[in-house]
């Protein structure tokens, strides 16, 4: 039987497993720079962070850092920051109490200032596209890392909080401060449906693009091409198979990763392993 942490390494390897992932690393497609490889690699390394979330006695900020940096150790630089920073409070309610939106939340409630400031940390393994912090806010960019941590101490700010400020404009800060709710839903899709289940997490994706516009692409490209992307991904579900296809390799030619989807799928992905022990 698999543990908890391994279930969430089994989440990060089949979301990358899975295929076709419009604008995402996937089986068949990768970019010159990250490759498929580079994800694998990532999600082995992640494991020791990962289980160090089932331990209560480790903040959950440290055992984040702890992934983020196992991750780093390959050469595609960031390959699952948004993921492990989805996984790690559903890793830790699922090893102390349950797998549920509500422990999940109870886990994010009783978060740090420490826990803040490892999470500032990791951001100097990788460099993660993010947006610039609101106006009066740039001490508290999670780009300056550790220089950002004496301000942490200064305001007393919670990684909940900064999850709080950021949550307007990143997906899976949302996720955080709002009972996981795409997460577990997309774990639902998941365990609900039929075949392999890297085919289950390419179609759960393919849905959740269609249904809300991916931040990170938001980020990167601007809110009217995260648009597009949505209502191109309705259009696919709805066109067919040669369609996603086409849908998929457009994506990887204009270098438009939607990034925060392939997130919450390894999210649902380790909750249909973990709540309903999918077959794998």
């Amino acid at each position: 039987m698999r543990s908890t942490a391994g279930n969430a390494e089994l989440a990060l390897l089949l979301e990358v497993a899975s295929t076709p992932k419009p604008g995402n690393v996937d089986r068949h497609r990768e970019y010159p720079d990250l490759r498929f490889e580079h994800f694998l690699a990532g999600a082995v390394g992640a494991r020791e962070g990962l289980a160090a979330a089932t331990d209560a006695s480790v903040g959950l900020g440290e055992a984040f850092r702890r992934a983020v940096e196992g991750m780093a150790d390959q050469r595609g630089g960031n390959t699952q920051f948004g993921a492990v920073l989805l996984l790690v409070p559903l890793v830790r309610a699922a090893a102390t109490d349950e797998c549920s939106p509500a422990a999940a939340t109870r886990m994010v409630e009783e978060t740090t200032v420490e826990d803040a400031a490892n999470f500032y940390r990791a951001f100097e393994y990788v460099d993660v596209a993010v947006r610039d912090p609101p106006e009066g806010m740039e001490p508290l960019d999670v780009r300056r890392g550790a220089d950002a941590v004496e301000h942490l101490r200064d305001r007393s700010i919670t990684l909940a909080e900064v999850m709080e400020l950021a949550a307007g404009r990143d997906g899976v800060a949302a996720e955080w401060t709002g009972g996981f709710e795409r997460t577990f839903r997309a774990g639902t899709v998941i365990a609900d449906g039929e075949g392999p289940v890297p085919d289950r997490a390419a179609e759960t994706y393919l849905w959740l693009l269609s249904r809300e516009p991916d931040t990170f692409v938001a980020t990167n490209h601007g809110q009217r091409v995260a648009h597009s992307v949505m209502v191109r991904a309705q259009e696919a579900r709805e066109g067919g198979p040669d369609l996603v296809e086409a849908f998929a390799e457009s994506l990887v030619e204009d270098g438009i990763n939607p990034g925060t989807t392939a997130d919450v799928t390894a999210g649902g992905l380790f909750v249909a392993l973990e709540r309903d022990g999918i077959d794998v």
